[in-house]
């Protein structure tokens, strides 16, 4: 089932964690040999593939308590995270299961763990 999002902007998006949110390829909707195929045929694939459009930040990773040590300034409000391998633009190919479709602008997008990414293929030069 679809959640749908009124918003305008999809820069106001903010991931958590290690969420990625993937813009789908356009399936293939005619087979090799000339056949037609309806849109659920590649809805109900395992795997997918689509566009990295935003990544959270990561993994976080626990702060270091140093209390015995009461001189030292530490910000215990400062968050570090392990990054995420997949960068905006790559192409991703992801397990269809673990993601959650959202409809933006009447646009589809899945949002799914960064774990359930197989493969990413990048090209640096593709969007220049």
């Amino acid at each position: 089932m679809p959640i749908n999002i009124e918003e305008n902007d999809l820069s106001k998006f903010i991931l958590i964690g290690d969420r990625v949110l993937v813009k789908p390829k356009n399936p293939q909707s005619k087979t090799k040999s000339g056949l037609y195929l309806p849109p659920t045929v590649q809805e109900n694939e395992a795997i997918q593939s689509g566009y990295v459009v935003k990544v959270g930040p990561g993994y976080p990773i626990p702060a270091l308590s140093e209390r015995d040590e009461f001189w030292k300034n530490s910000s215990e409000d400062e968050v570090k995270y392990i990054p995420l391998q997949a960068k905006e633009g790559d192409l991703a190919v992801y397990l269809q299961k673990s993601g959650y479709e959202i409809e933006f602008n009447n646009e589809k997008y899945i949002l799914i763990p960064h774990s359930s990414i197989l493969m990413i293929i990048r090209d640096e030069g593709i969007f220049e």
